[in-house]
């Protein structure tokens, strides 16, 4: 069985690939009420853990600590990462894959899912467009742990454009070239996607992203405004358990989405989480006050999107030789936000439009690429700069190679991986290569922007260190022999973010090969909790 999973921060959302229909799942709660999601939370009482339906019924039950917007845990952290949870302190990876197999149980067991017993699952996951190949990785280890078979990983925005594309061709209204962005605003973060569309091909032309911008953090804002509104001091809001935290933001989470145009005031009910609390009473313009900026933050990454494609909003194109941008499809649980809707239209006017299935239209785009038969073709690109400090001018500075180029075109699941490679005589014995990404790059071509360490790796440029497998002890320096030895750098892409690096001495015929990854874990686990709030 194929499937679409979008791994959301704070609902996972299924679609099936059924014979040309691509119907969200529906899952059985523990009240018997069908949910068009599954909740990606844990739940932790001394040595005991709980996923999804379970851990967020545990919230009900004394004694469990509740936590949610587990993937927003992804972007700060390494391989051997830990999470602290009430008592317990679990790799991150566990995690991960405990949660991917609790909801693989919940897709054969109390869902609408047709499966046969021991089907397999298939799966084409979703990534925020901005995310690091660290959270790729763990990601798709994740589900792949749990026994998914992952055909593949694809940016969220994208997905989303793919069930753009195809709602008009079943409408008829597909034939016609259209350029879009894709807005998509979710629980954990904010990405925007230019994508040229065709009949059958999609393009991704460029991308921009906010990776600490989401739905969660108006979850955050009610939750600052009601604390104040309540006269809780500051210190007593920093000190707040894990479980009082969840608990709060849930609280804050159902009055925000049941905010509607005409909702003039929200009502908090404060007191259910602390007979010391009050409910209170908070003005909805108060709210979006407050909540603005965030929403501002958005525009700009998208205002940046055009500007740098040469590119306006349809009511400001001139000239006929400009292309205009036709559409800005609205996706994204945050984008229900009546305040968002209202923003965009004021700097974006008539050309605005939000998704029928806002919460679904990524699980359905990736439904329907992992439909082979669905006959659409995606060109992705990469969102970020991939590459490797060297040495300069003698040693006596150090520049940034790109080896994946920002905008590159990734390879598509089943494709050859992507490849670049470097050729030269080194200088010194031993090669440190340190590797990092970036989201840009500087005027003289420095990393900049959000930037990501990753690897650091020593290969032995001269044979006298090749019977040595630990180089961490030997010292670099200049040696005139090294330069009589041709090195060759391979650095492959594959389809699914992994990059294998593979050094070779084409002279005295040896290499050694280096799976690279985000490997330095902080040395204090994570904890989750409460985000700073924002002014």
């Amino acid at each position: 069985m194929k499937i679409g999973v979008d791994f959301g921060t704070t609902r996972v959302v299924v679609a099936a690939a059924d014979r040309g229909n691509y119907p969200v799942v529906a899952f059985e709660g523990p009240d018997g009420e069908a949910r068009d999601w599954f909740p990606p939370v844990v739940a932790v009482r001394g040595n005991e853990r709980r996923y999804g339906f379970e851990a967020w019924q545990a919230q009900e039950e004394p004694g469990w600590t509740v936590v949610r917007s587990v993937k927003r845990l992804l972007g700060e952290a390494g391989l051997h990462s830990e999470v602290a949870i009430g008592e317990q302190t679990v790799p991150l990876q566990q995690l991960l894959r405990e949660l991917a197999e609790s909801l693989c149980r919940a897709l054969r067991e109390r869902s609408t899912l047709a499966l046969r017993r021991g089907e397999p699952l298939e799966a084409m996951l979703g990534v925020p467009a901005n995310a690091n190949s660290n959270q790729r990785f763990l990601t798709a280890e994740g589900f792949r742990q749990a026994g998914v078979h992952v055909i593949g990983l694809l940016n969220e925005p994208s997905a989303a454009s793919i069930e753009f594309g195809h709602r008009l061709r079943l409408s008829g209204d597909a034939v016609r070239r259209r350029l879009i962005v894709v807005y998509d605003f979710g629980g954990g973060t904010f990405d925007a996607s230019l994508v040229d569309l065709d009949d059958q091909v999609h393009e991704v032309r460029d991308t921009e992203g906010l990776a600490s911008v989401g739905g969660d953090d108006f979850d955050e804002l009610l939750a600052d405004l009601a604390l104040e509104a309540a006269g809780v001091p500051p210190a007593e809001r920093e000190a707040l358990p894990q479980a009082s935290v969840f608990r709060l933001l849930e609280l804050c989470r159902r009055q925000k989405e049941a905010i509607h145009p005409n909702t003039r005031r929200l009502v908090v009910d404060l007191d259910s989480l602390s007979s010391e609390w009050p409910t209170v009473t908070i003005p909805v313009g108060e709210y979006y006050l407050r909540g603005q900026p965030l929403v501002d933050e958005t525009i700009e990454a998208v205002d940046r999107l055009l500007e740098r494609n040469g590119l306006r909003p349809a009511e400001e194109a001139a000239g006929p030789s400009r292309r205009r941008l036709d559409t800005i499809y609205i996706t994204g649980g945050a984008s229900d936000l009546p305040l968002v809707g209202r923003r965009l239209r004021e700097r974006y006017g008539r050309i605005v439009r939000r998704s029928a299935y806002g919460r679904s239209a990524t699980a359905i785009g990736l439904a329907i690429q992992a439909d082979a038969a669905a006959g659409y073709q995606l060109r992705d690109r990469f969102t970020r700069f991939f590459g490797v400090w060297r040495e300069a001018n003698g040693g006596a500075r150090a520049v940034f190679d790109p080896l994946f180029v920002r905008g590159t075109p990734l390879p598509a699941p089943g494709d050859p991986p992507l490849e670049t490679a470097r050729q030269y005589r080194p200088a010194h014995n031993l090669g440190h290569f340190r590797f990092l990404e970036c989201s840009h790059l500087g005027p003289q071509g420095e990393p900049a922007g959000d930037i990501l360490h990753w690897d650091e790796i020593r290969f032995p440029f001269t044979p006298d260190l090749h019977g040595l497998a630990d180089l961490s002890g030997v010292a670099v320096r200049h040696d005139p022999a090294a330069g009589q030895h041709e090195i060759r750098e391979t650095c492959r892409c594959e389809a699914s973010g992994s990059v294998v690096v593979t050094l070779s001495n084409l002279t005295a015929n040896y290499s050694r090969s280096y799976a690279l990854g985000h490997w330095g874990a902080r040395s204090e686990p994570i904890k989750p909790g409460r985000r700073r709030p924002r002014r």
